[in-house]
């Protein structure tokens, strides 16, 4: 007889389940073991992360099941899907502890550091307010160098176009 008890489904991915059902799409243990990774997530994964993390715990989920997943995570509005100026997508979740944050993005390493400000927060609202505006959500990101790569002499990419006539 089996004693241990079922793994516990996080409230995240049982509101996901829901949203399947509710949509006339299967609840399969795929996608939840999807879901389940993004939701744990306390960074930005991307595809490839996911099926790493996913790897790592024994699951063997194509790349293909895993876009359509996220798709199915976006249209949920459960989580939120990033484009950093990498070539790929990276993704959120929107029940997190900080719904309202920015991001830094550095464009050497690529690492995303989220930051909360309220007084980015307040003038937002207050250009918002002056303009007559009804705000639903914004977004700030702020691409640069972190220290570590400024430290290690990385320089920030020449931004537009350059002449390559050089005038005296």
């Amino acid at each position: 007889m089996n004693t241990q008890n079922p793994p516990q489904v996080s409230p995240f991915v049982r509101l996901f389940g829901r949203y399947l059902r509710d949509q006339g799409l299967p609840v399969t243990q795929q996608r939840e073991a999807v879901a389940d990774v993004v939701f744990s997530s306390d960074d930005h994964p991307s595809v490839d992360d996911i099926e790493q993390r996913l790897r790592e715990v024994g699951e063997r989920i194509g790349k293909a099941t895993i876009y359509r997943t996220l798709d199915l995570l976006v249209r949920s509005k459960l989580v939120e899907e990033h484009d950093f100026d990498e070539g790929f997508k990276r993704y959120e979740h929107r029940l997190s502890r900080q719904p309202e944050h920015e991001h830094l993005i550095c464009q050497e390493c690529g690492t995303v550091t989220e930051f909360r400000s309220h007084e980015v927060q307040r003038l937002q609202e207050e250009i918002a307010r002056s303009r007559g505006f009804r705000p639903n959500r914004y977004k700030l990101e702020i691409y640069g160098l972190c220290a570590p790569c400024q430290e290690a002499g990385a320089e920030l990419p020449r931004e537009g176009l350059t002449c390559p006539i050089e005038t005296v």
